[in-house]
């Protein structure tokens, strides 16, 4: 309430010295006036992806929803579901690898006895650190 006060004594006092002002210098105020207006920079529209951002803020504005207020939930939400992708990515990596290893077994000529014989995984761990 004090702001509004203010800031009505302030436009009165304004108002008061209008009349003393005078007449060439109104003009060259109106046309400073009308220049400064044509240079102001327009607001540019927001930018989303796909517009899905504003259509979300016209449906919760007409809900009467806050969306200041669910930013940060969605934001959350997104970050979860990123996880949630590079994770399911990654073990979906990691399965084709150990299939590329399982492929390479099965089709090698040494029987499965071989690979449970501790020699023979002895042998394959000092011929590993050879290279």
């Amino acid at each position: 309430m004090n702001e509004q006060r203010y800031a009505t004594r302030i436009r009165q006092v304004l108002n008061q010295g209008l009349h003393d002002i005078p007449p060439t210098a109104t003009r060259r105020l109106e046309a400073a006036r009308h220049l400064a207006l044509a240079r102001q920079k327009q607001c540019l529209p927001e930018l989303s992806l796909a517009g899905a951002g504003s259509w979300l803020n016209r449906q919760l504005g007409h809900s009467g929803i806050d969306l200041a207020r669910i930013k940060p939930f969605l934001a959350i939400i997104a970050l979860l579901a990123g996880m949630w992708l590079s994770f399911y990515w990654h073990s979906i990596q990691y399965v084709s690898e150990i299939e590329a290893v399982d492929v390479a077994l099965l089709a090698d000529d040494l029987p499965p006895e071989a690979f449970l014989d501790q020699e023979f995984i002895e042998w394959l761990k000092d011929d590993s650190s050879v290279e």
